[in-house]
């Protein structure tokens, strides 16, 4: 089962919900079990939210890259082709990350 806590949104796994939040230390009575529906957006959610953090870490590492890139300054074409990388990278992440706020939002996390 899934318990969700009212005070923080931190969500339990498991029989019955905690003696008190990992997280905000609220006490038990401040949790509520989720239905099933909204358990099974929770799981089902997880995997695509560990893929969106993972686009997150890679765009990042773009965009350090690319910019290391315009550093160096080789050449203008060289360097146009690393600004438009950074900008891309910049879009990814956002996006993304959006992604992730909508799932939060619904209540698949």
């Amino acid at each position: 089962m899934l318990f969700k806590c009212s005070v923080c949104g931190y969500i339990h796994e498991g029989p019955e919900a905690p003696e008190k939040c990992p997280k905000c230390g609220a006490e038990k009575d401040k949790f509520t079990a989720l239905t099933e529906e909204e358990a099974k957006k929770v799981l089902m959610s997880v995997r695509t939210n560990d893929i969106h953090m993972e686009i997150v870490k890679l765009a990042n590492k773009l965009k350090a890259l690319a910019e290391e890139g315009i550093k160096i300054d080789l050449d203008p074409p060289c360097v146009a082709l690393f600004k438009q990388a950074v900008e891309e990278a910049t879009v990814i992440k956002q996006r993304s990350k959006a992604e992730i706020a909508g799932h939060v939002s619904r209540g698949k996390w």
